[in-house]
């Protein structure tokens, strides 16, 4: 047994922060990055507001001949490991290739690259479609792109189950460890912020068409009304203790405990399983319930959703038994970033032991029975979080993230 493998890199590219220090100063400020969408005129759908990466300029981050050759999505995996690899002051040069492996999140894949392709095929003609349309639009792109990019040829692979992939990959970079890798990569990103991207997302029925940037996506509130979507994620780095060890790595927590869960058939009449995703984390972190010092939230903002979430804390936390936060109510949901994204603000909490707010939420129902912290930082002693996050289609996991001491 070679101990729980460790965070020692954080790379974000939000919408309300470009880096993990400024994402996480602007959460901690109550600074929200969603706002009406740019990056197409959206006046003829009824969702106008989104969570965009503000600003981002591929060229920037990305060389030139990758810049042609992958999606957006990708190239926001892309800036985010170069940041996530700088932060945990490796060079994958200096390590063995075989020994690195890569494991991210994806969910709509390369959509924006594929609609252009799709136009060039029906406006001019399939000689007008590039190769790079049969890798750049597939779920494994980014990993493929990040393993290319830096010479990491150990395991390699993508999750794809929408919003709780963050959680899974990192689960699965967890397994590779374990079997020997000495890094990982992983995390994820998503860009589904262009018109067939949104019109996709549209028939789920869950997107909040509110047009007040400050009320349109409240979890928990008597006021729900579904979600706002959003682009951008998180990469981490991911290490045995003993690697970070040998090389005097500093350590961010320790990946202590993950279980997942998949709900029964709508109409089957069994309850949600998301308690059982997170009664598994515990047991395989070995932690109590009273052990756990704050939840980051899943946060769907659909009313039957929020309140299957805040009955199930309630259940396993006893009533206000725990801080729970959904900082994402300042980026919108990510999908295959999103929880990514939650983990690297667990990790932050844990660091600076201080949990962000929720923003935007006016009135909790009273028998949600939540103690859910609104609008200001909470100062409190962290040891261990717990990050819940749910996919589209079933799909529950939840990890639980611990202060690391050697």
């Amino acid at each position: 047994m070679i101990g729980n493998p460790v965070i020692t890199g954080i790379g974000v590219v939000a919408p309300n922060g470009f880096g993990a220090e400024e994402y996480w100063q602007a959460t901690l400020a109550g600074r929200s990055g969603i706002r009406p969408i740019s990056r197409f005129d959206a006046a003829r759908y009824p969702v106008r507001l989104a969570g965009e990466v503000r600003d981002f300029e591929p060229a920037d981050h990305v060389p030139s001949r990758l810049i042609v050759q992958t999606d957006r999505w990708t190239q926001l995996a892309l800036t985010a490991t170069a940041m996530a690899l700088q932060d945990a002051a490796i060079d994958p040069a200096g390590l063995p290739e075989y020994e690195m492996a890569v494991v991210t999140a994806s969910s709509s894949g390369g959509n924006e690259f594929g609609q252009r392709e799709i136009q060039s095929l029906w406006s001019k003609g399939s000689q007008f479609v590039t190769a790079y349309q049969s890798i750049a639009w597939f779920y494994a792109a980014t990993t493929g792109q990040i393993s290319i990019r830096h010479g990491m040829k150990g395991p390699c692979g993508v999750v794809v189950t929408e919003q709780a992939g963050g959680l899974d990959a990192v689960a699965q970079a967890r397994r590779v460890l374990r079997q020997g890798a000495r890094i990982a990569v992983t995390g994820g990103t998503e860009a589904p912020l262009g018109p067939y991207a949104l019109t996709c997302q549209l028939p789920n029925g869950r997107l909040s068409t509110r047009p007040d940037p400050a009320r349109a996506y409240v979890p928990f509130d008597v006021a729900a009304c579904g979600y706002v979507p959003g682009e951008g994620g998180a990469i981490l780095i991911a290490e045995q203790p003993a690697a970070a060890r040998e090389r005097g790595a500093r350590v961010y927590a320790e990946i202590a405990g993950y279980a997942a869960s998949f709900d029964p058939r709508p109409g089957s009449g069994r309850p949600p399983a998301l308690r059982h995703a997170i009664e598994g984390a515990l047991i395989d972190a070995g932690c109590a319930p009273e052990e756990i010092d704050v939840v980051f939230a899943d946060a769907a903002g659909v009313p039957a959703l929020d309140r299957v979430e805040a009955d199930t804390l309630a259940f396993v936390f006893e009533p206000y038994g725990v801080p729970v936060t959904a900082p994402k109510t300042m980026t919108g949901r990510l999908y295959a970033g999103g929880a990514a994204l939650d983990l690297a603000a667990a990790v932050l909490a844990l660091r600076d032991q201080v949990i962000p707010p929720t923003v935007g939420v006016c009135e909790v129902p009273a028998d949600y029975q939540l103690d859910l912290v609104r609008d200001q930082p909470r100062p409190a002693r962290l040891h261990a979080a717990l990050v819940v996050a749910r996919g589209f289609g079933g799909f529950n996991a939840a990890v639980v993230v611990r202060r690391f001491t050697d």
